[in-house]
């Protein structure tokens, strides 16, 4: 099989499993969303989802987060890993959406990436997720599949995002990262023996 057929069946078995994607985080706007994604680095999404109903309840907006001190935002993330230091980041980020933005999410690459606890990956989520922007965020699951299926030799997640840029369209990259998160999630989890895993299967078992 070659590439351009294992991506192709890719996108048609994902698109079966599928064919509707909601966004794994729970959020209520660009900047819930962003907070949460913020979160969301070297922990699960069910975890932050249990975290951001109370955290937005107080802090739901750059206003209210800016006000908090670092240790009742702290308080408030306590559960999800490394919270002092994205306590003390979704402090920064609020004080700076109001000083430079005026309290607004801004739409460009550049101006996301300056925040503080925004990476290119938070990003690329929002530009995707929350724009509809055209991205494809690389997590965990789209690392190791994707240099699973041979699509990328997988050394780096910047080299994994330009490989899928380059072998599926514009118009797919937004829902098709979201559909390879949720199959890696269910058939092919990091700490399972990828006995469900059937894409890789019909790719290399003969």
């Amino acid at each position: 099989m070659t590439k351009k057929q294992r991506a192709e069946l890719v996108q048609l078995e994902l698109e079966k499993l599928y064919p509707e994607v909601p966004i794994p985080l729970a959020h209520t706007d660009n900047f819930t969303l962003m907070v949460a994604v913020a979160l969301s680095a070297q922990t699960t999404d069910k975890k932050v989802n249990e975290v951001t109903p109370n955290l937005f309840r107080v802090a739901g907006t750059p206003e209210k987060m800016a006000k908090l001190e670092v240790s009742e935002i702290k308080e408030l993330i306590k559960e999800i890993g490394l919270s002092n230091t994205k306590a003390k980041n979704l402090k920064r980020m609020a004080e700076l959406l109001l000083e430079k933005h005026n309290g607004v999410v801004p739409q460009t690459y550049e101006e996301l990436e300056a925040l503080p606890g925004v990476g290119h990956k938070t990003a690329s989520v929002v530009m995707s997720q929350g724009f509809g922007f055209p991205a494809f965020p690389v997590d965990t699951h789209i690392q190791r599949l994707m240099t699973q299926w041979k699509l990328t030799s997988g050394k780096s997640v910047v080299e994994t995002e330009r490989d899928a840029k380059n072998i599926w369209k514009e118009e797919v990259w937004n829902k098709l990262h979201l559909q390879i998160i949720f199959y890696g999630r269910e058939y092919s989890p990091a700490r399972g023996k990828g006995e469900k895993d059937f894409i890789t299967k019909m790719m290399f078992e003969k």
